[in-house]
């Protein structure tokens, strides 16, 4: 109790009892809704899932929201809050908190009944059951975009070799932070790095990519059994994607935006999948540069596309769609201005005629 459970470890038990008998059940619970919320039967089949804790027990309801209070769609984080017969009637002589942590329930109509906000995050899976994300202390904000460090861990426990992991925020100079992550491998596993970038792009956006992954024995915790950040030791920046060798071919976006990140970092050819933030860039590299980007696709474009775009080949990647689409709505337009002549000049032959 106390912590999300490790499915992984699980590994040794299926194998010496198998998922059927004992049948082992993973519950989640807050003291606050006396005690558990919900359930979730295990099969060997989940050993490689995230921190499944399946659906409410009957007399609970749970609902997923965002900062305004309202429901996510499924598959996004959301805070969970927890309604019906278990829920406390709030903190003994501390009305301030028991105000801010249970809240009038908005979807329940009867006269007094409340949600419980247990600063939790979680997400509904395709098949319905809830995944645990962590705490929603955990989130932060990063060059304008919110993210959800319980996610990317999530995300990165999936991979076969990884037994757990920590994504935490660093500063690579003051001011500028950036996501590192921390990597506890399996045994014997063999682990690379640029397939775990790569894997982690298709389910994250790009601003959700760690620029360092660490790899450590295990996870520092207190005396209470939490993490302890401050015994991590410094990420590893060894394993951050490769630079170019010289004259690197690519497209002709791909190379212009290789030059302006050349004039702008002062740095040795840029490899194309190396994010703008691991080679140095900052929030003042990426002013220069979306100005020069501009000018290089005779184009306005909003600076937080750069941000959400970080590696020369996904910033090529979304010009080019653009300018696809753009170049498709152009052409209809003409065709379209093309017709509305054509009808015209038709509609005046037919009034002269008349």
């Amino acid at each position: 109790g106390g912590e999300a459970l490790d499915l992984k470890s699980l590994q040794p038990w299926f194998n010496r009892h198998g998922d059927a008998r004992p049948q082992l059940v993973n519950m989640y619970g807050i003291t606050e809704t006396t005690v558990h919320v919900t359930y979730r039967p295990l099969k060997a089949a989940d050993l490689d899932a995230g921190s499944v804790i399946g659906v409410p027990i009957p007399d609970l309801r749970i609902y997923l929201l965002d900062e305004e209070r309202r429901p996510v769609p499924r598959g996004e984080p959301g805070e969970i809050y927890v309604g019906g017969a278990g829920v406390a009637r709030g903190y003994l002589n501390r009305p301030e908190l028991t105000a801010q942590r249970f809240i009038p329930d908005p979807f329940d109509a009867a006269a007094g009944e409340r949600l419980y906000r247990s600063g939790d995050l979680g997400r509904y899976l395709p098949n319905g059951d809830l995944e645990y994300l962590g705490r929603i202390d955990q989130q932060v904000k990063i060059r304008g975009f919110r993210i959800e460090l319980g996610e990317i861990s999530a995300e990165l426990n999936r991979h076969a070799g990884i037994r757990e992991s920590v994504v935490i925020v660093t500063e690579t100079v003051p001011g500028e932070k950036a996501l590192a992550a921390y990597l506890v491998k399996r045994a014997n596993a063999d682990v690379d790095v640029a397939a775990i970038r790569q894997a982690l792009r298709r389910r994250v956006p790009e601003y959700m990519v760690p620029a360092t992954f660490t790899f450590i024995e295990r996870l520092p915790l207190t005396v209470n059994g939490k993490l302890d950040v401050k015994a991590l030791p410094p990420p590893d920046n060894s394993l951050r994607p490769p630079t170019a060798a010289a004259g690197t071919q690519g497209t002709p976006l791909e190379r212009g935006i290789a030059g302006i990140w050349r004039d702008v970092l002062q740095i040795p050819e840029p490899g194309l999948d190396q994010n703008f933030f691991d080679v140095g860039g900052n929030s003042l590299h990426v002013a220069e540069v979306h100005t020069r980007l501009q000018k290089l696709l005779d184009r306005q474009f909003s600076i937080t596309e750069l941000f959400a775009h970080s590696t020369i080949r996904a910033l090529a990647g979304h010009f080019s769609s653009t300018v696809r689409i753009d170049g498709a709505a152009n052409a209809n337009r003409v065709r379209a201005q093309r017709q509305r002549e054509t009808v015209l000049a038709r509609r005046n032959v037919r009034l002269d005629r008349k």
